[in-house]
């Protein structure tokens, strides 16, 4: 029985051990994880958008038409009533 005791508290041990060692090692690399993984969303962004739009232009502008009427309309008479 004392085995088994033994052998728990050296798993619980251990486990502490590994949350504190993990704990260190994101304190001290939260910087460049961070700005890693600000550079894979920006990138990741940038992709999506870039193939998005010309797709997006396409469909909100409608199509030009071939033949336009005169520049000012035509009018006959005088142009101001008075």
């Amino acid at each position: 029985m004392q085995k088994l005791i033994n052998i728990v508290a050296l798993l619980s041990g251990l486990t502490s051990l590994a949350v504190i060692g993990g704990g260190v090692y994101l304190y001290k690399n939260a910087d460049v994880l961070m700005e890693d993984a600000r550079k894979k969303v920006t990138a990741a962004a940038v992709e999506a958008v870039s193939g998005a739009l010309p797709k997006m232009i396409d469909a909100a502008t409608p199509e030009l038409p071939k033949v336009t009427g005169p520049a000012m309309p035509t009018t006959t008479g005088s142009a101001i009533p008075f």
